[in-house]
Formats: structure tokens, C-alpha cells, sequence
């Protein structure tokens, strides 16, 4: 009897063991908070397409989650890095230290960190678009050595790049070295971009429910037409130095480019347009200030910005960036539009010396405070 007892009693066991491996199984593959994993990763989107060699998979989205034991803030925040990035750039630092991802958790969201379609972990195929890639000199001119350089009146104010010794922010310098090994190809067509953001950010929300989506430079187009897309589950959008200004490049070249005003890809606007050559678009006589751009804003008729109307924006512009140039510009423009836009220049706001990667620079986690602060104060 005690045999048959010690048998059942194991066999239960053994059954019940199995029915919690199966469940924290589903919640890591729905990334979901609960009694799962706090860490791990599935991906969103993607099609079988036809190739040489059979069906092949195009277009998913790579994300890892991160959770807190527990979760104290009421939306999950999406990281979604720039041009040439991958989402290492939110998970540390290349001089080791600890990243937004980390902080943020540590405050009680839940963190979702993703690699664009077609790049990092998430594969590209030749059939969606053709690659490029930054060359060092790029990086240090722009991002690491700008004080240097001195492109833009701003630049020599940069001071928070990490690092010491004479090679910092260059070739040989151990942390730019780090960082440089970080950076990967990506699609060159900014409306290709766009598009496989657009759906895949989409099919992100639809698995994990309402978020706040934060954006670095050229993901700033991406958390446009992401809202576009999903207008119910972006709760806010978190724009560190997106891509811009409106209608036509700065500082690099003075090329036409984004006629949707903010993207290359269509916006629903109200009233509605059928092409983008109905924007009217008109530049300003004077910039709002020296060493700054003249923005383009909408002529009459001004149109709203439709699906983004009621999902509060912060861009965040840093003191010796490029972006410092034009970024008030992106921000002039929702405000027209009817979006209610935060512009913030850090330096305003005590935090000197960044460039544009602010989210890996010496003072990251002041800025990533600020950011939790503004999203405490506003996200409702």
C-alpha cells in the first residue's frame, strides 16, 4: 500500500512538473509578464517566400524581453535603435556599463529590445532590399570624434563620448573599437525601412498589448508610422534625435527627401491626401535662432496628423549633435499637425556634452532618468 501510495504520489508529481514546464514554456514564447522567464526572446512578423533552395523566412523581427521581478509601471517600453545599430545599443555600453534596457527594468517595466527586420538577428534576404555600411571615418566624424571634426557649429561641444587617451572617439581607441565591431549593414532605402517597421512593429503589439515605443534616430520614422499604424496601443513615443527635418535633409546635404513631411511612406492625415505632392510645404524665413536650420512647416491648407493625435511625444535633441541643428523642426511640425510634442534640448535641462548616441555615452543613465520622469509625468 505504501509502494502503490509512493508510485501515485510520484506519478502526480511527475504530471504536475510537466504541466508548469509547458507553461513557463508558452510565456517565454509570448514574452508576456507572469511566472515565467524574466529573460528571453521570440520573433514577430516574417513570410515564407519562394527561393532557389525552398521557402525561406523574410521580414521577422528579432525581440528579446526583459522583465522585472516584479512589475510595477502599467506599459512595457519597445527600444528600437537607428541606422546601422542593432539592439545592443539599449542592452550596454561599449566601455561595459550598464544600458537603458537594465535601468529601465530596475524601475519596473517590462523592456522589449528589438533587431529591425533585416538586421542582427533578424535575417535579411537579397529580395527586400540592397545593404550598406558605415565606414569608421562615418562614425568618428559623427557620433564618437565630432569635436575634432567640427562639421556643425555644435559639434565642439561634445564631451560625453567614454574613453581616455589621445586615440578616444578613433580607430585604436579600445571602446570605439568595441564600438565600431558593434555595427552592422543595413537596408539603405529609408521607404523599405519604413515598411517592414511598420508591420512588424504592428505584429509586436499585437502580441504584447499597449507600449511605449522609444526610437533613436532613423527608428524616428518608424515610431511615426508605427502609431500610424496602431494608434490605440502607443501609449506614448520616446523620439531620442529622430530622423529629420521634415521635407528635406540638414547639415550632410540639402536633398528633398520625407514627403510625407515626417516619412517617406504614407501618413493618414486629416483632410486626407491621395499623394504627397498635397502637402504644401514652406520654409522659414529666418531659423528661430543662429546655428540652426530654417524648418519647413505645412502651408494652408494644414493638415492634422490623424491617427498620432492623441499619443503624447518627448524628442530629445543633444547639446553637440547634428541633430541639434534641426531636430526643433521635426517637433514644430507635429505641433502643427495637432500632436502634442515635448521638444526638449538637454543642455536645458542640465545634461551637457552628448552626442548622438546619447544611450551609450558617459551619462546615460542621467538622460534614461530623465526620460522615466517625463514618462511618470505624462504617459497616462
Amino acid at each position: 500500500m505504501n509502494s502503490f501510495r509512493w508510485a501515485a504520489t510520484t506519478a502526480c508529481t511527475i504530471f504536475v512538473l510537466a504541466l508548469l514546464t509547458v507553461a513557463t514554456g508558452a510565456l517565454a514564447q509570448s514574452g508576456k509578464p507572469g511566472s515565467g522567464p524574466l529573460q528571453g526572446y521570440f520573433f514577430v512578423g516574417g513570410k515564407y517566400v519562394d527561393s532557389k533552395t525552398g521557402p525561406m523566412m523574410e521580414r521577422q523581427m528579432y525581440v528579446e524581453y526583459r522583465l522585472p521581478a516584479k512589475i510595477t509601471q502599467r506599459y512595457p517600453i519597445v527600444m528600437i535603435h537607428g541606422a546601422a545599430q542593432t539592439g545592443t545599443n539599449f542592452t550596454g555600453t561599449p566601455d561595459g556599463r550598464k544600458g537603458w534596457a537594465e535601468f529601465f527594468v530596475e524601475r519596473g517595466y517590462a523592456v522589449y529590445v528589438v533587431d529591425q527586420p533585416t538586421r542582427g538577428r533578424s535575417a535579411w534576404m537579397e529580395s527586400v532590399g540592397p545593404l550598406t555600411r558605415f565606414s569608421a571615418p562615418q562614425l568618428e566624424h559623427r557620433f564618437t570624434n565630432a569635436a575634432k571634426h567640427n562639421l556643425w557649429p555644435q559639434a565642439k561641444l561634445h564631451t560625453q563620448w567614454p574613453g581616455d587617451g589621445p586615440n578616444k572617439g578613433t580607430r585604436g581607441d579600445p571602446v570605439f573599437d568595441q564600438f565600431y565591431a558593434s555595427q552592422v549593414q543595413y537596408i539603405g532605402v529609408n521607404a523599405i525601412v519604413e515598411q517592414l517597421n511598420r508591420d512588424a512593429g504592428a505584429a509586436l503589439l499585437d502580441r504584447i498589448g499597449p507600449a511605449i515605443v522609444m526610437t533613436h534616430s532613423q527608428t524616428g520614422a518608424i515610431g511615426w508610422v508605427i502609431g500610424d499604424a496602431r494608434p490605440k496601443l502607443v501609449k506614448a513615443i520616446i523620439a531620442a534625435e529622430p530622423t529629420g527635418p521634415p521635407f528635406s535633409n540638414a547639415v550632410f546635404s540639402k536633398d528633398r527627401a520625407r514627403p510625407y513631411g515626417l516619412t517617406e511612406t504614407p501618413l493618414a492625415y486629416d483632410p486626407p491626401i491621395s499623394e504627397p505632392s498635397q502637402l504644401v510645404a514652406v520654409q522659414q524665413a529666418e531659423a528661430d535662432a543662429p546655428n540652426l536650420e530654417r524648418c519647413y512647416t505645412q502651408g494652408a491648407p494644414v493638415r492634422k496628423l490623424a491617427n498620432l493625435q492623441n499619443i503624447p511625444i518627448v524628442i530629445l535633441a543633444a547639446e553637440s549633435s547634428y541633430h541639434a541643428v534641426y531636430d526643433h523642426c521635426t517637433a514644430k511640425y507635429l505641433n502643427q499637425a495637432g500632436v502634442n510634442t515635448t521638444f526638449v534640448r538637454l543642455e536645458e535641462a542640465g545634461i551637457r556634452g552628448n552626442g548622438h548616441m546619447m544611450m551609450i555615452e558617459k551619462n546615460n543613465l542621467e538622460i534614461a532618468d530623465f526620460i522615466e520622469k517625463w514618462i511618470v509625468k505624462t504617459v497616462r
